[in-house]
């Protein structure tokens, strides 16, 4: 599909519903490369070869929940939040700036703006997202943010979509979830919402 094709499809599966809810990293914002090798630089500082498929395994989870499936997987005693501090600290210094936006996705958002409430959904810290958005130019564009800690539990857990469905005003039933992770889409679910893998468009 093109990514013409791919904005019409997504306008398709969300038309019936009045919210729609968006990861970022992945989702809206082309980046998870960009994550992998932050996680990866950030490792190897523990003296760890990180094998980045963990990445894919975790996609959505708080930062600081990565780093302790890294420390149990890998044998490491460090401390958390000090490797997601770091992981933060390099993935703002040497890739933030060069973000795109997933094109298809960020246009279906785009054109959606003032016909359905929009929220955003993501375990990264608000700090790092808020600079993510504003580089993808995506401020302004959406009336709800959550983020890691928001919730006691993040993805796949379903409070974070249950407190955006809260704060936007609208019934969990009548909200559709665009994501590109597992963890995601089994929250979502969980949360009786609607779901859309945007990386598996291509084999609908």
């Amino acid at each position: 599909m093109t990514n013409l094709e791919k904005t019409k499809h997504l306008t398709a599966l969300s038309a019936s519903y009045d919210a729609l809810l968006y990861d970022v990293d992945g989702t809206l914002a082309d980046n998870m490369h960009a994550h992998k090798a932050a996680y990866a630089a950030a490792a190897k500082k523990y003296d760890i070869d990180l094998d980045t498929d963990i990445i894919d395994e975790t996609a959505g989870w708080p930062t600081v929940a990565v780093a302790k499936l890294i420390s149990e997987r890998y044998n490491k005693t460090f401390d958390f939040q000090e490797f997601a501090t770091l992981k933060s600290g390099i993935f703002r210094s040497d890739y933030i700036q060069q973000t795109q936006p997933v094109e298809h996705v960020f246009e279906h958002l785009r054109e959606h703006v003032g016909k359905k409430k929009i929220g955003l959904v993501s375990g990264g810290t608000r700090s790092t997202l808020e600079i993510t958005l504003e580089v993808i130019g995506a401020n302004g564009l959406y009336e709800v943010l959550v983020c890691a800690g928001d919730t006691p539990n993040g993805k796949p857990s379903p409070e974070p979509f249950l407190l955006a469905a809260e704060q936007l005003g609208v019934d969990p039933s009548r909200c559709i979830v665009f994501e590109d992770g597992d963890p995601g889409v089994r929250g979502a679910i969980a949360a009786g919402m609607g779901w859309v893998r945007i990386d598996q468009l291509d084999e609908v």
